[in-house]
């Protein structure tokens, strides 16, 4: 199921003021464009590309309706002629990409599109758009479950995620590298992502009496009682809930937890963990939440804090202390002729590539190999086609098997890769025949 629709002209005015110049000129030959990070941001050892499906989507639906193409016709910024020539276009090309999951580094193409050259332009934009906040927040969510190790993660970043759209496609991206599941009901409905909430402060206060509000919420909700314990005072709340939770478990409904939210969260986690302990309530989990991201979880991990899952929310979801990629969408080819980009701090290579991983007899990564397609290096080649002529040449893979593949993706990092603070650079050569092919295409243009 497709979340949105979307409009052809969620793009760059220059997206269309390019392809009228295609068609005025009859520039319709066979472009490559590939999608790449220059760099990793700072402190991150590794990447996890995400939002292929999306993109394979977008792909498939892409024409322009009538009445983007009145409104284009009367914008008075392009030609009659211009206009009528969208009538009916669509997407026609190939795919090349990685799979969604895959761990990739600085310079390798993680999708590659091969398509006539007003198609190739056109998508742009809205590629980037894409593969930039998925894989952005694929590789947050990453660094949120290495420290974690093997507690409960949630999102829980919904509310403040930059948009409808944004918020919808973090929870998948953040399910695919390794969350449990999320706070977004429509995350659930489209990909079916494990549903997990609470209550709200304001439900607490809404009676006149906290434990009465926790009675109310058990027996609505007897098969999902987890109990927000911090809006008073949260030891005494805890102290509290001991009588009724016996009383509710002699009725069959269980507490599952109680969730903490403000404050010391560590202090809070052990003063509530021995309260509940010493009445008898030693099956309650505490769930953490409030201004989490990966150093603050594995910063109460390390303490011995007695917390049993996290909601993560703001912080992975905008991937606040690196909120964008270096990334680009840049031409390599076009009528069969190789093509670079050579401005200062900005070069690319040229040409259609391919990256070849190594690994040891254990399945770990021991480096990259980025080469020009065709070329024979030792590895597994990690792009393939995922579209043939505009449509997709398999049907999309359920999310939990990309989520078990990201998992064995990240399983494969070296141990100091999937450590928070910076490592050595993961290996990541670049082959003599692209080296070749770049000096071949410098000396043609002078």
């Amino acid at each position: 199921m497709r979340p949105t629709e979307e409009s052809v002209l969620l793009t760059d005015l220059y997206q269309l003021t390019m392809l009228q110049v295609y068609f005025d000129q009859e520039l319709e030959e066979t472009a490559v464009f590939e999608f790449f990070v220059r760099k990793l941001p700072a402190g991150r050892n590794f990447l996890v590309a995400c939002g292929l499906e999306r993109v394979l989507d977008f792909l498939e639906d892409l024409h322009f309706s009538q009445d983007e193409l009145d409104w284009l016709a009367g914008c008075g910024r392009f030609s009659t002629r211009f206009v009528n020539s969208l009538t009916g276009l669509r997407f026609t090309g190939d795919v090349q990409a990685m799979a969604e999951g895959t761990v990739f580094f600085a310079d390798e193409p993680i999708l590659r599109v091969v398509a006539p050259l007003r198609e190739a332009q056109l998508v742009e934009t809205r590629i980037i758009n894409l593969l930039q906040l998925q894989t952005l927040t694929a590789s947050k969510a990453a660094r949120v479950r290495f420290a974690a190790r093997d507690k409960l993660l949630v999102d829980f970043g919904l509310r403040r995620a930059h948009g409808a759209e944004a918020g919808l496609l973090s929870a998948r991206a953040s399910f695919v590298a390794g969350f449990d599941g999320s706070s977004n009901m429509l995350a659930g409905m489209h990909w079916g992502i494990p549903l997990f909430g609470t209550m709200a402060h304001s439900f607490i206060q809404v009676h006149d009496v906290e434990l009465v509000a926790f009675e109310h919420f058990a027996h609505s909700h007897p098969g999902a009682t987890t109990l927000l314990i911090d809006t008073y005072d949260t030891e005494a709340a805890a102290q509290a809930l001991l009588p009724l939770a016996h009383r509710l478990a002699a009725e069959g409904i269980a507490v599952q937890a109680v969730r903490i939210d403000s404050g010391d969260l560590g202090e809070h986690a052990r003063r509530v963990r021995a309260i509940l302990d010493a009445g008898g309530a030693n099956a309650i989990k505490i769930f953490a939440s409030g201004n989490l991201d990966e150093f603050a979880v594995q910063a109460l991990l390390d303490a011995g804090a007695p917390i049993d899952g996290f909601g993560v929310g703001t912080r992975m979801n905008t991937s606040a202390d690196h909120p964008y990629l270096d990334c680009a969408y840049k031409l390599q080819e076009y009528a069969g002729v190789a093509r670079r980009k050579r401005s200062e701090g900005k070069a690319t290579w040229p040409g259609r590539k391919q990256v070849h991983r190594r690994v040891d007899g254990a399945g770990c990564m021991l480096g990259d190999t980025l080469t020009l397609e065709g070329d024979s290096q030792p590895g597994t080649p990690l792009l393939a086609t995922v579209m043939r002529a505009g449509r997709r040449i398999a049907s999309s893979p359920p999310l939990a098997e990309l989520r078990e593949y990201a998992r064995t993706q990240l399983a494969a990092l070296q141990p100091e890769l999937r450590r928070l603070d910076v490592a050595a650079p993961y290996s990541v050569d670049v082959a003599a025949p692209l080296r070749e092919l770049a000096r071949q295409v410098d000396q043609h243009r002078g």
